[in-house]
């Protein structure tokens, strides 16, 4: 997403607030101005204000009252090499030749003794941190944990104390639920703004466990790691992104879900990292072509590329192709609910994984193990609309090399559907609807036998440098 934007400030992948906007008061009009003309009689009586005193219009008043001594601004400051530190906000320290990049973003007390969440990218590679509370006092603070898969940090002041706090919701808020945001926009510090939950679940392709809240309450670039408030005082979400052309605020704004939040900080409190499960798979999404090239009544489900060897999944009897539809009855959307959902547990938990092998539904158990990779499962890019033509060119794979089994993919035209989706030279056509090939000719054969069967699609499993995975290609009718 070209356009999405952390909203913290730093420079890079977080942009640096080097200095705050000058501001201008602008005077709405003269003080004291004698008037010269006579107001029109009909115009003369004052306009009547009284009856407005009984609308329901709700005041965010007594909800900011309360709940704003408990966010804090985050000001971090981090030392980095002379040829890595580039970008507005740098300062050169010339004396130990090391630049100096300072940063600033939000956060929220979340227990009296001193702990704060906020996010990973606002205290990421942080030498020193600091944080000023509500009423103008500066702390000291430390880096407890951090959880980049979730972009999740949780740091404390170093100076003990009874601080205020807030806890989280327990439930999720609903579309079109007010929101408060509350942080530290451009550096200004404490400022509040209102708006309501736009939507849920929104996967900005920021890493495996992306479900944000989106929020139109205005966040800005320092608003990162800053509490979102339902109209109880409950945090109900971690400001965490903005999608804007400009860098500003344009309404649409990601929070990460409190029920996560209070998970991860929990773990991180207690352990200082997390333990997720690991499945050992490498799937991708069942789109409408691939789920035209499976027989399947609806797109749904996540597809099995590759099962590791010695994996859990393994060990369970997953093997390439078969179709995962629920974890513990529960029905998979796609491959990122099936990371989601394995991520979310433990190292050491049984699940009943339901899936599809050559159609058949079957279920297996499963014992998850701790990650051994940065990924659960991978999902590749999203079926595009088919295009008639497959646009390869084909040779046999070289004999005995080991990454060169099947048939070898030499060209590809760009105007193809193959380039659509994202096959390249190099790459290697491993089966086509099920049955491994060999040579060009049994690709081209059984993609003429799937033709005169009537089906509109085919599936074909291709190793590419990134791992195998199954593509679907839409045939034309015969």
């Amino acid at each position: 997403m070209p356009n999405l934007r952390f909203i913290d400030p730093r420079s890079n992948r977080n942009s640096v607030l080097a200095s705050a906007a000058a501001l201008s008061l602008i005077a709405a009009g003269a003080v004291g101005q004698t008037i010269l003309t006579a107001p029109h009689p009909a115009l003369a009586a004052p306009i009547v204000t009284s009856g407005l005193q009984g609308l329901s219009t709700p005041s965010f008043a007594p909800l900011i009252e309360r709940v704003k001594p408990a966010v804090v601004s985050i000001r971090v400051k981090i030392v980095r090499d002379a040829s890595s530190a580039q970008g507005p906000g740098v300062m050169q320290d010339f004396g130990h030749e090391q630049p100096v990049m300072i940063g600033e973003g939000s956060g929220f007390f979340i227990s009296s003794d001193g702990y704060i969440a906020t996010n990973n990218h606002v205290v990421d590679d942080a030498k020193s941190v600091t944080v000023t509370m509500d009423d103008g006092k500066v702390l000291d603070a430390k880096v407890v944990g951090t959880d980049p898969k979730t972009d999740l940090a949780l740091i404390k002041v170093t100076q003990p104390g009874d601080y205020p706090y807030v806890s989280f919701a327990k439930e999720p808020p609903k579309i079109g639920d007010w929101v408060v945001a509350i942080g530290n926009p451009y550096g200004l510090g404490g400022t509040v703004t209102a708006g309501i939950v736009s939507a849920k679940g929104r996967d900005i392709g920021d890493g495996p466990y992306d479900r944000f809240l989106q929020i139109d309450a205005p966040i800005n670039k320092g608003n990162s790691g800053g509490p979102a408030f339902n109209l109880a005082g409950q945090v109900v979400g971690v400001n965490t992104a903005i999608y804007s052309p400009s860098g500003g605020s344009i309404g649409i704004g990601f929070a990460i879900p409190a029920t996560t939040v209070d998970r991860i900080v929990t773990a991180l409190e207690h352990g200082g990292s997390i333990a997720r499960g690991y499945l050992g798979v490498q799937v991708q999404s069942v789109g409408p072509d691939l789920a035209e090239g499976l027989g399947l009544k609806a797109a749904a489900g996540a597809i099995v590329d590759e099962t590791l060897p010695g994996s859990p999944a393994a060990a369970a009897g997953l093997k390439s192709g078969d179709v995962i539809t629920a974890v513990n009855g529960q029905p998979l959307r796609d491959a990122a609910d099936l990371t989601l959902r394995i991520g979310s547990l433990k190292p050491g938990d049984k699940i009943t994984l339901s899936f599809l092998h050559n159609g058949v539904q079957q279920s297996a158990e499963a014992t998850l193990a701790g990650q051994k990779s940065a990924s659960v499962a991978r999902s590749d890019k999203k079926d595009s609309e088919p295009r008639p033509a497959l646009g390869l060119e084909l040779a046999p794979g070289r004999e005995g090399a080991e990454t060169a089994k099947g048939v070898a993919i030499v060209g590809v035209d760009p105007n193809g559907e193959a380039a659509e989706k994202g096959l390249a030279p190099g790459d290697f056509i491993l089966d086509v609807g099920g049955k491994p090939v060999s040579t060009p000719n049994e690709v081209k054969s059984d993609i003429a036998t799937a033709r005169q069967a009537g089906a509109k699609a085919i599936l074909m499993r291709v190793q590419t440098a990134d791992g195998a995975r199954f593509v679907a290609f839409a045939l034309p009718k015969a």
